[in-house]
Formats: structure tokens, C-alpha cells, sequence
């Protein structure tokens, strides 16, 4: 049974997260961190890192980047397997997440659902065929009003894939408002909405002459993200040090 803790256990996804392991036969909950606690967890809860004394196989984190600092210096300290899921990290964070992976196992992924991770690679293998025939790409995200980074981690992954297989000659482009020039050909345009309640949705756009091929993919609920994070925490624990993604979870 793994023993897992989960940073970040009292937020949203923390408690989503908690639930899935409650019912899971593989792994258990042994203990959460959290500023805020009102007692109702079912395991102990920690509101310092430093001051968690129950061993555990490895740690999940959906909490905020100003926490990820510390976090990547206690599981380098205590060499634990750290699941990463908090997104808008800075690029010294990231660079300090690689640094981080050198000690111990990392598992960091823009997004933890089974379904966003397949559409990464077929958007790959189709920029490898559309990009040659002139399709001119734009990724459209749409989020619930309450999120703070824009655009989503998972927008960059799609984008990233998709310039992976450009050989990364694509630039990203937010706002064309000041733009008063035709659309070169290398470009990715990227496009937030913020709203409402919305959990995630991600549009990939591959827009040709007289013809157009769009990937899509809703998330209706949190739960698609915990029930990945669990999995890829199942896989994580025990592996070597080194930097994962759930490419390696899904196979």
C-alpha cells in the first residue's frame, strides 16, 4: 500500500484527490499539509512541511507556486517522489524542479488527465503533416473565472507538442491586438477565456484552404485530474531519481 501525502490537501483538488485514495485499494492517505485546517480530515494534517513526522512514499502537490520552493527543498532533504501539479511556476522554479530531479523522482505534468495526455500526441502527429500543407494553428483554453494564470499549463503543453514537431521554429503569440501585419506562417496563437465555472477546455485548431481540423477536449469535473495524480503517484513511488511525465504513467 502507498503511502501517500497530499500538499495542498484542503484545497480543492486536495480534497478531490483525497476521496479517490480513500476508495483506492492501492495507495492511502497518511497525512495532508495545509495553512488551513478545520480537524474534518481522516488523517493527520500538517500546517508546516517542516513539522510532518509520518512517513510516507510519496507526496502529490495541487497547492500555489509560492509554495513550491519550499516543497522541492523538503523532498530533496527527505528524498521523497513529488507528484508536481501546481501550475504558473516561474521559470527559475522549473529550472529549480530539474535541479530537484537530480536527488529524487519528479513527476511534473501541465495536465493530469488521461485523455489531455493522448490529445498531446496526436496534435503532434498532426502539426508533423497539416504545418506542411500550410494550416496555420491557434489553441483556444477557457477556464472558470477563478483562475489566476493565463494561459493554462495545458495550452503551453498543447503548443509545445505541437512545435515539438515544428522542430520548436513556431512562435507563440498571445494578443494581436497591436498586430497590424498578415498572420505569418510561423506562429501558434494562444487565446484565454476566463468564466463562469468552467473546469477546462482546451481547442486546438488547425485552420487550412477551405478545410479546417479542430482536437477538443472538456473536462466536466476536477475528478479526471485526481483520479491521474493518484495514478501517476502509484507509479512514481519507489522509481529513481530522474524527471517523469504521465507519458510514462499511460505508457
Amino acid at each position: 500500500m502507498i503511502k501517500v501525502m497530499m500538499h495542498g490537501c484542503n484545497g480543492a483538488m486536495g480534497q478531490v484527490i483525497s476521496k479517490i485514495i480513500d476508495e483506492s485499494d492501492s495507495a492511502v492517505m497518511a497525512a495532508g499539509v495545509d495553512f488551513k485546517d478545520d480537524g474534518h480530515n481522516p488523517y493527520p494534517v500538517f500546517k508546516n512541511l517542516d513539522d510532518c513526522n509520518v512517513d510516507v512514499d510519496v507526496i502529490i502537490d495541487f497547492s500555489s507556486s509560492k509554495a513550491t520552493d519550499r516543497l522541492l527543498n523538503y523532498v530533496t532533504e527527505k528524498q521523497i517522489p513529488l507528484v508536481l501539479c501546481t501550475t504558473g511556476l516561474s521559470e527559475e522554479q522549473i529550472q529549480k524542479v530539474q535541479e530537484t530531479s537530480k536527488k529524487t523522482a519528479v513527476l511534473r505534468s501541465a495536465n493530469m488527465s488521461l485523455g489531455v495526455n493522448v490529445l498531446l500526441k496526436l496534435v503532434n502527429t498532426a502539426a508533423k503533416v497539416l504545418a506542411e500543407a500550410d494550416f496555420d494553428i491557434d489553441i483556444v483554453e477557457k477556464h472558470h473565472k477563478l483562475k489566476v494564470d493565463a494561459p493554462s499549463g495545458t495550452a503551453l503543453a498543447l503548443a509545445d507538442a505541437v512545435n515539438e514537431a515544428l522542430h520548436n521554429e513556431y512562435e507563440y503569440v498571445y494578443d494581436r491586438s497591436q498586430r497590424r501585419i498578415q498572420r505569418p506562417k510561423k506562429e501558434i496563437g494562444i487565446s484565454a477565456v476566463r468564466g463562469g465555472t468552467i473546469v477546462g477546455q482546451h481547442d486546438v485548431i488547425f485552420a487550412g484552404q477551405d478545410e479546417v481540423i479542430e482536437f477538443h477536449h472538456t473536462a466536466y469535473s476536477k475528478a479526471i485530474f485526481g483520479k491521474g495524480a493518484v495514478s501517476a503517484a502509484i507509479y512514481l513511488a519507489g522509481k529513481p531519481a530522474g524527471m517523469y511525465d504521465m507519458s510514462d504513467v499511460i505508457g
